[in-house]
């Protein structure tokens, strides 16, 4: 049995509404039998001594939403592990494959060597060069303190927040030498407090910064002449580019996603304090009505506090808003 009544049984179900609420069993036919027995299998329809009673779908709608919310919470926590259990397998495809491409050839550097990009590797093709996450935040230093005109930066994704810590100084310095600094995040990102703070830090002294909620592709790009990319799906490796018409298409790429994306300031001003009730009472799987019930305000209030909430987090439905708050702590 589907989760939703078919064709059929939405007909029946409504003649009996029309007819009172009731049916008898002289107003079926031998046919319509299958479909009676489905709505009583559903609780839409209840026996009664004399026919049948209709039932109100709201019940059978809570039951069904209850069942495929749990349903999406297993899928969910699956899709989450996933990447763990796979995690060995991917190691050894990438070992046995070598680095950015095809296997290394005999007496070639190791992975994460300077010298990785040789002959034949899509990074020299592109004009740059591989490198270890060793190497990278000292390589990405020198480029910020060097930079002259601007930075632009596509950061999907949570951001460390001890690696924007030991940053500040640098960007702070950056932007106090005329520079401009625009960086495009998720609203995942802004959702943690603690990196609000960090990015507030860097706005009040003339930073942008943007939130797109789709996604984009991880790049740094430097004065329009040196851009950095993964090279490794796990982020070890970043590919450095200075090939002019491969950089101009990057940033080409950072400018199509920054008109897309909605100014920070929504994101970085505190919630109130109902949205936070509400966002509490989404994450414990409430719904918009309960939650409405609950607080004792209208439907419409809470939808403008979800619909503030969603542009937060990112959510596209009620249900991925309460995932995205289930870790959440509101004090």
């Amino acid at each position: 049995m589907t989760d939703e009544p078919g064709p059929a049984e939405r007909a029946l179900y409504l003649a009996a509404v029309r007819a009172g609420g009731r049916l008898r069993p002289e107003d079926l036919a031998p046919a319509d039998r299958p479909t009676l027995a489905a709505l009583v299998a559903r609780g839409l329809l209840t026996p009664t001594a004399t026919g049948w009673t209709a039932a109100s779908p709201r019940a059978l709608g809570d039951r069904i939403g209850l069942e495929l919310r749990t349903r999406a919470v297993r899928l969910l926590r699956h899709a989450e592990r996933l990447p763990g259990t796979l995690g060995p397998l991917s190691r050894a495809y990438d070992e046995a494959r070598g680095p950015v491409g095809g296997p290394p050839a005999a007496g070639s550097p190791a992975v994460g060597s300077p010298a990785v990009g040789s002959v034949g590797s899509p990074a020299v093709a592109l004009g740059g060069t591989v490198v270890g996450a060793a190497e990278v935040r000292g390589r990405v230093s020198e480029l910020v303190s060097e930079c002259r005109e601007e930075v632009l930066a596509a950061q999907p994704g949570p951001r460390p927040l001890e690696g924007l810590r030991m940053a500040l100084a640098q960007d702070l310095s950056l932007l106090r030498r005329g520079c401009s600094l625009r960086t495009l995040y998720q609203p995942v990102t802004l959702a943690d407090t603690a990196v609000r703070s960090q990015v507030v830090l860097r706005t009040g002294q003339g930073a942008q910064v943007r939130v797109l909620a789709e996604p984009y592709e991880r790049v740094l790009v430097f004065d329009r002449a040196v851009a950095v990319i993964p090279a490794a799906e796990d982020l070890s490796r970043a590919a450095f580019l200075t090939d002019p018409t491969t950089v101009a298409y990057l940033a080409a790429q950072f400018e199509r996603d920054w008109a897309r994306a909605t100014p920070a300031g929504r994101h970085l001003d505190p919630p109130s304090v109902t949205t936070v009730r509400i966002g509490r009472l989404l994450a414990r799987g409430l719904t918009q009505r309960a939650v409405a019930t609950r607080l004792g305000v209208s439907e419409r209030t809470v939808a403008a506090h979800i619909s503030r909430l969603r542009d937060r987090y990112g959510a596209h439905t009620l249900f991925h808003l309460g995932w995205r708050l289930r870790g959440e702590h509101h004090d």
